[in-house]
């Protein structure tokens, strides 16, 4: 099973605006989304294939597919990702900065589409990472 990476959604004001982040990024970027970073991960060969699990509000929210990595213009590494938020579980998580690994069997299950009303994520801000954690940590969620 491929490995992960989690990121913090830096900027963004919801999970709406990272979808359109992210659709914003493929319009310009032939189909695909594209973070920069100066360093390619150590373990880059072992990511493809996995998924970038985005953090806001303290929360694991959502993912995009890792489709690999490859060099910028200006040198620095673009990690290239599928442009669209499949939901997860939410699960907290504390803020980092860059990315950081995250095992295949740490990794939060995916929500069906056909399991939420409208085929949306669900909104991280209906409770707050802390929270969360809080409630997961007494074993209530």
């Amino acid at each position: 099973m491929p490995l992960h990476l989690t990121k913090i959604a830096f900027g963004v004001q919801s999970i709406d605006d990272l979808r359109q982040r992210l659709e914003r990024h493929a319009a310009t970027s032939e189909g695909e989304a594209r973070l920069h970073t100066r360093n390619l991960p150590k373990r880059a060969e072992e990511l493809v294939g996995g998924s970038l699990y985005w953090i806001y509000a303290h929360t694991l929210v959502a993912r995009s597919p890792l489709l690999g990595f490859t060099r910028a213009e200006d040198g620095r590494w673009a990690i290239r990702l599928e442009p669209r938020l499949i939901p997860i579980v939410a699960t907290p998580r504390r803020a980092h900065q860059g990315w950081r690994y995250l095992a295949p069997e740490d990794a939060p299950p995916d929500i069906s589409l056909a399991d939420l009303p409208d085929g949306t994520v669900p909104d991280a801000d209906a409770m707050p990472g802390n929270l969360a954690g809080e409630l997961a940590r007494l074993g209530l969620i």
